[in-house]
């Protein structure tokens, strides 16, 4: 049996993990002290997310020990690791959309009352009304999971994390769905923790986060255990290079390119959540949109293609004006959108690389009736070797990739179709350090060839890195410009840009 310290809460050694001839993990270790915030860091594949499922019990380890406040740990399933004091939220976020806010942070844990047990609704939404409003979340208890936002969802699933009394919180990619201030009210809710002497292991892509709230680092590489280091005196550039085993050169690759003419334009845009919204995009040009979840940036995209309803206003194409009712007529027309959510809007998870690939694309492939399939098949093997998706054929079931060679499959959809606009709405969400320098090079090798993006984002550093100009929302209007020579001459900064945001 492991021997642990009295300032171990949780230890696990010689972890190994197969999935039929993929190993997984292999002789993993980990170490997690009490009252400690402890990153765990490691691209997509490095196995991080196979240990946190053997440790909350969604699956058997083939061989391995661990051990939870100094006694031998097994769990067979979820509600056993819940039940002995662990907890889990999980990067893909799987809501039940007719459950309220209320039952869905008690569910498996509901009042009861009476010899037949009925549901005691009324306590049920009593208990989440004070947890909600410690967390200054600012819903009822009764609203449906349908009616929130993806930023409001994760921002539940911490609360229901956190309303289980949980001394040790599993937290995979937390704040990806949150923006700034959403993510500060998660450190101090972290911070809150921490002091109470529960532990958090801390899953994250953002550099800047585990730097901010961590105090130790463990570092996985292909399902093996690479090192554990303190916070304190370790780079950045050192953990990059432990984790994809050389030195990245750039994390945000942005490669200067000619900007030609007009090619997108909207003005006086308004619709739900945005209101006389005004912009242009040229030829080559990268334009970043920051604001804070809910200001109005995605809901504006979502119109555009003709995803959600435009109450008025007037879309131009190369200077001539343009109607898109739905994303049908903006891929005829040019204008694509990667949206925020490649898993919910971007992919059918159980079809191959081509089927994905080809969907959007095959009325230009058909001949009357039939497919083309050898024309399909070559251009698709085209356009994945094209953005280096790592797969076993084109035939691979897209649920089997990594997070960013998926993403890069959402992408090859509107590479393969050359639109003359392109809409990148968290184009990296979820993917590690490696795969974002990827996807940020083959935006810019789009822009080079002369096409016109725009890239959402809610990470200020990226957009920062990326963009040529960034156009700045506030409460659904837009609240000023920069441009990139005044963010390379250091007259814009994160603070200035963030500002504005928060709509000074």
């Amino acid at each position: 049996m492991i021997e642990t310290n009295g300032n171990t809460i949780f230890e696990c050694q010689g972890i190994s993990k197969s999935f039929g001839g993929v190993q997984a993990l292999q002789n993993v270790q980990l170490q997690i002290g009490k009252g400690e915030v402890h990153a765990l860091l490691g691209e997509n594949g490095a196995g991080k997310s196979t240990l946190m499922k053997i440790i909350i019990g969604l699956y058997q380890p083939d061989k391995g020990e661990m051990v939870f406040e100094g006694k031998p740990y097994q769990v067979r399933r979820p509600s056993d690791a819940i039940n002995a004091g662990i907890s889990m939220i999980h990067q893909e976020l799987n809501p039940e959309p007719y459950l309220s806010i209320a039952e869905s942070i008690f569910l498996g844990r509901e009042d009861s009352y009476g010899i037949l047990g009925f549901l005691n609704k009324k306590e049920t939404d009593r208990k989440a009304a004070d947890i909600l409003e410690k967390f200054n979340f600012r819903m009822k208890p009764q609203t449906l999971m349908e009616e929130l936002t993806l930023a409001q969802v994760q921002m539940i699933e911490i609360i229901k994390a956190v309303s289980c009394n949980a001394r040790l919180i599993i937290m995979d990619e937390p704040t990806s769905s949150l923006d700034s201030e959403e993510t500060e009210r998660l450190f101090k809710t972290i911070r809150d923790l921490k002091a109470k002497g529960v532990s958090i292991i801390y899953i994250s892509h953002r550099m800047e986060e585990i730097f901010k709230i961590c105090d130790k680092v463990s570092v996985f590489r292909d399902g093996k255990y690479v090192g554990s280091k303190s916070m304190e005196g370790v780079t950045r550039d050192e953990l990059i290079a432990l984790m994809v085993g050389h030195q990245v050169e750039s994390v945000f690759p942005k490669v200067d390119c000619p900007i030609g003419g007009e090619v997108f334009r909207v003005e006086g845009l308004s619709g739900k959540g945005f209101d006389d919204i005004s912009f242009t995009v040229h030829a080559g040009e990268i334009l970043g949109f920051s604001g804070l979840v809910g200001s109005g940036r995605s809901e504006t995209m979502r119109a555009i293609i003709g995803l959600d309803h435009l109450k008025k206003g007037n879309i131009f194409l190369n200077g001539k004006p343009i109607t898109i009712k739905n994303p049908a007529e903006g891929i005829k027309q040019g204008v694509c959108m990667v949206n925020e959510d490649r898993k919910i809007f971007g992919l059918c998870l159980g079809r191959s690389l081509r089927e994905n690939i080809s969907l959007p694309n095959l009325p230009a492939r058909q001949k009357r009736l039939l497919i083309r399939q050898k024309r399909e098949i070559e251009e698709t093997k085209d356009a994945a070797r094209g953005l280096s998706i790592k797969a076993a054929s084109i035939e691979s079931e897209v649920y089997s990739l990594s997070g960013g060679n998926q993403q890069k499959v959402v992408i090859a959809k509107w590479f393969m179709a050359n639109p003359k606009v392109l809409i990148v709405d968290e184009p990296t969400r979820g993917v590690d350090v490696g795969a974002k320098s990827e996807l940020h090079t083959l935006i810019c090798r789009f822009a080079a060839e002369g096409m016109a993006i725009i890239m959402v984002s809610s990470e200020l550093p990226e957009v920062m890195g990326m963009s040529d100009r960034i156009v700045i929302f506030h409460e659904g209007r837009t609240n000023g410009e920069v441009l990139r020579k005044d963010i390379l001459s250091g007259e814009a900064t994160e603070e200035t840009i963030l500002a504005k945001e928060f709509g000074q």
